[in-house]
């Protein structure tokens, strides 16, 4: 969670964004939270139906129906400023703190370790899968994860095939580089090149600290 919250949220403090919430003009509406859901994309969509659930009532289930319409374009139609306070107020609520955890475990996390473990992967391709899921997402997308993972086993064998495991991860970056500058919202790349890129070459599959790396400039240490 510190490696995604440097590149995503410029922090290593990944329990402060919670409350986290803007548009990144990504063409995804609203992105928030610890793991960047989006109210374009449908996973925030989802998290604020599970919180209503557990917490019926709460700051943000008014706005549910504007959720739903907004869902899969760019539009704040409906939320505006009275939402982004209301994310801001629900995230003081643990509730709505658990729910977060709970969506991003389900969504995001657990599949991709998943996978990486059927692929063979060790700690460090669990964090490449992991941090690509989170932000191309799953499904039919042509540049989201599934199809990443596919560019990649279409050049390298995964060590669960017999493959070595430092060549099939650089053949698995490389694929996610190429679907990123595919993206202008995410052509930066050094999320790949000055940090995951900077493990692999090294050696460290299963990401044995200290680790030093660097994202968009600033530089960040797990001791």
């Amino acid at each position: 969670m510190r490696l995604v919250s440097s590149a995503e949220n410029s922090s290593l403090d990944w329990r402060a964004q919670y409350g986290y919430i803007e548009d990144i003009e990504d063409g995804r509406g609203y992105t928030a939270g610890i793991i960047g859901f989006c109210s374009g994309t449908g996973d925030m969509l989802d998290l604020v139906e599970l919180y209503t659930r557990r917490r019926p009532g709460n700051v943000l289930a008014r706005y549910l129906p504007a959720l739903r319409a907004v869902n899969g374009g760019d539009s704040h139609a409906g939320l505006g400023r009275g939402y982004t306070r209301a994310w801001a107020a629900a995230a003081g609520d643990d509730a709505f703190r658990k729910a977060q955890d709970d969506e991003r475990d389900r969504v995001y996390f657990d599949p991709a370790v998943s996978r990486a473990r059927k692929d063979g992967l060790r700690a460090l391709g669990q964090f490449v899968y992991y941090d690509a899921l989170v932000m191309h997402g799953d499904g039919d997308d042509p540049l989201g994860f599934g199809a990443i993972r596919a560019n990649a086993l279409s050049r390298a064998v995964p060590p669960s095939r017999g493959g070595d495991e430092v060549t099939y991860l650089h053949a698995f970056l490389d694929a996610r580089r190429a679907a990123m500058r595919a993206e202008s919202a995410h052509e930066e790349t050094d999320r790949i090149d000055t940090g995951q890129r900077l493990f692999l070459k090294a050696g460290n599959l299963d990401l044995d600290p200290p680790l030093s790396w660097k994202v968009y400039g600033d530089s960040y240490a797990i001791g």
